[in-house]
């Protein structure tokens, strides 16, 4: 199964500078916890500011196929092949 991932808001340094990622998982049944997982074990140890502990931090935007997170069930939420997930983050310095 393919799950196509967009950073949005400066994410993208979490990642080695890209704005998409394609994660391939095995699994038939993927939920949107199994992507935060991959994620946190993708993202660049020294830029684990877009974690919270075992959780996305406060401020992430998250989007599935453009609609929002809470209305799928967030982490919760079952994903389906070629599902397009964006995290998009909405804190900025100042």
């Amino acid at each position: 199964m393919k799950i196509i991932i967009d950073f949005g808001g400066g994410l993208d340094v979490c990642f080695e500078n890209k704005k998409e990622l394609t994660l391939e998982f095995e699994e038939q049944q993927i939920k949107m916890l199994d992507v935060i997982i991959r994620l946190k074990t993708l993202c660049n140890p020294k830029k684990l500011d877009f974690f919270y502990t075992q959780q996305l931090r406060p401020g992430i935007l998250v989007l599935i196929n453009d609609a929002d997170w809470e209305l799928e069930d967030k982490e919760e939420a079952q994903l389906q092949h070629n599902d397009r997930v964006s995290f998009i983050s909405t804190l900025h310095g100042g």
